[in-house]
């Protein structure tokens, strides 16, 4: 029997910057749990605005995030508004889908489709494992 995978690595699109000004890219998000999405529900952010609950399930679900040793809801609060869409649909992939994340696309100069792995950015070929990426 298979292993679930349960834990996914991501590359951010911009990256959390520290107060020190170093970018942290590179992290790991674990799947979901029930209690990861009941819990909140009692937060009074969550409460008093119900699309702060992102950012509290993004602290909960986040377990690393470059060289950060905690990631908590400041952290989440203080990302580009371009990685919070990114984990957010990565969020999505990963607990909505199964299987590796990605995106279909298309090439914009041969319209060729194509599945990218959101993790790696690499080309998913199908029957296979990842190709290095284009260009």
């Amino acid at each position: 029997m298979a292993a679930i995978k349960t834990e996914h690595r991501f590359r951010l699109p911009r990256g959390f910057v520290d107060s020190d000004g170093q970018v942290h890219r590179d992290g790991v998000m674990r799947l979901a749990t029930a209690r990861d999405e009941i819990l909140p529900l009692s937060d009074y952010r969550v409460q008093s605005n119900r699309a702060y609950l992102v950012i509290v399930l993004l602290s909960r679900v986040i377990t690393k995030l470059g060289e950060l040793e905690r990631i908590n809801v400041e952290v989440i609060e203080n990302l580009f508004s371009t990685d919070l869409a990114y984990l957010q649909e990565f969020y999505r992939k990963i607990n909505e889908e199964a299987g590796t994340p990605k995106h279909h696309v298309a090439c914009p100069k041969c319209a060729h489709e194509f599945d990218i792995d959101m993790a790696t950015g690499a080309v998913l070929v199908e029957g296979q494992g990842a190709e290095n990426r284009p260009g």
